[in-house]
């Protein structure tokens, strides 16, 4: 998913500029850590599922835009990074529980 969503935005004619100032970006949610472990999980989740920029490289195709489908495909590629270095969904217990086990010592 990763090296589609990479290809995508080549494709798609975006700057390696915009990629590396974006790439990121969806990691800003953990700041909803502040509020609490459960408040944290429920941003930061918004952020780390499909369906955002999914909706929103549909709706980039439809009224052609290629921002909107460089910013999806950049999102999708931050998402699937995560989910490759066993950075999944986060659980309201804390940010080091997640659907696809514990990050750090005893994973």
């Amino acid at each position: 998913m990763l090296a589609a969503a990479v290809a995508a935005y080549v494709l798609a004619d975006g700057s390696w500029q915009l990629f590396v100032l974006l790439i990121l970006a969806p990691d800003l949610a953990m700041l909803g850590y502040l509020a609490g472990p459960a408040a944290g999980a429920i941003l930061y989740n918004a952020f780390h599922i499909l369906v955002w920029p999914v909706i929103l490289l549909f709706v980039g195709f439809w009224a052609d835009n290629p921002i909107a489908i460089q910013v999806a495909a950049i999102w999708i590629a931050h998402i699937a990074m995560d989910r490759a270095l066993g950075y999944g969904l986060k659980l309201p217990t804390g940010f080091s529980d997640t659907h696809l086990g514990r990050i750090g010592k005893g994973r």
